[in-house]
């Protein structure tokens, strides 16, 4: 499982590339990818993936931002200032549970 893999990249008929990842995300994450997904979604009137969403997401940050602040993890999503608060240790059953109440908005 060490070994180093080049991941495929295919291109789209809408001219972007398709790179398959797998990402590890505190469900807190999950929950954020979720709420703007959603806002997408009532945006444009239709569905919208979790995938659509992180690729808005990324596409979404600034040119500058590519540099990684010290201590931040790879693969953590950035995230405003403004939008984080501190959540206080729970058990992952627990952190699921309730990011799945807010994706769903019965938190």
């Amino acid at each position: 499982m060490n070994e180093r893999v080049t991941p495929e990249v295919q291109a789209t008929p809408d001219g972007e590339a398709q790179l398959a990842l797998v990402v590890r995300l505190p469900w807190e994450d999950v929950a954020r990818l979720g709420q703007e997904a959603g806002r997408m979604a009532a945006q444009l009137q239709r569905p919208v993936t979790l995938d659509e969403a992180v690729g808005n997401r990324l596409r979404s940050v600034s040119p500058g931002a590519h540099a990684k602040p010290a201590g931040v993890q790879p693969g953590a999503m950035p995230v405003a200032p403004a939008s984080v608060s501190s959540l206080p240790s729970r058990p992952p059953a627990e952190q699921a549970r309730q990011a799945i109440d807010r994706i769903n908005g019965t938190a």
